[in-house]
């Protein structure tokens, strides 16, 4: 159940990442132009950060699912990447006001907390022995 919710919820992610990257006219028409231009402003170690991010979360998803111990290290590269992306967007960028005050920071931190619990949830069944 958790390795079907969670692919669900990261394919989410994926969905926007390569919405976002390939500045899909349609999916970007709800933001802003200061928004658009944060986005596509990106430096590029911001969008590898952010697709590995992404993608590790897909990874790490069907891992879980196939019961593989490599769960936990997508999970981590996931973890960590999230972290430099956050760090760029609200810190060194100052994405604040861009993206939407506190709503965003809020549903940012919503996004790292599932992250982190699926990290340690596959920790967990690393070491129980459910992931081989």
């Amino acid at each position: 159940m958790v390795g079907v919710t969670s692919l669900l919820w990261n394919s989410v992610g994926a969905l926007d990442f390569v919405m976002t990257q390939t500045r899909n006219e349609a999916y970007m028409s709800n933001c802003t132009p200061e928004q658009r231009i944060f986005y596509y402003g990106f430096p590029v170690w911001v969008v590898v950060a952010w697709g590995i991010a992404v993608w590790g979360g897909v990874l790490g998803s069907l891992a879980l699912l196939f019961r593989k111990r490599q769960a936990f290290h997508l999970f981590l590269a996931s973890s960590i990447c999230m972290v430099l992306t956050y760090f760029q967007n609200y810190v060194l960028a100052h994405g604040f006001k861009v993206m939407g005050g506190a709503a965003a920071l809020a549903f940012t931190t919503v996004i790292f907390v599932i992250g982190v619990l699926l990290l340690f949830y596959s920790r967990a069944m690393r070491r129980r022995g459910v992931l081989n």
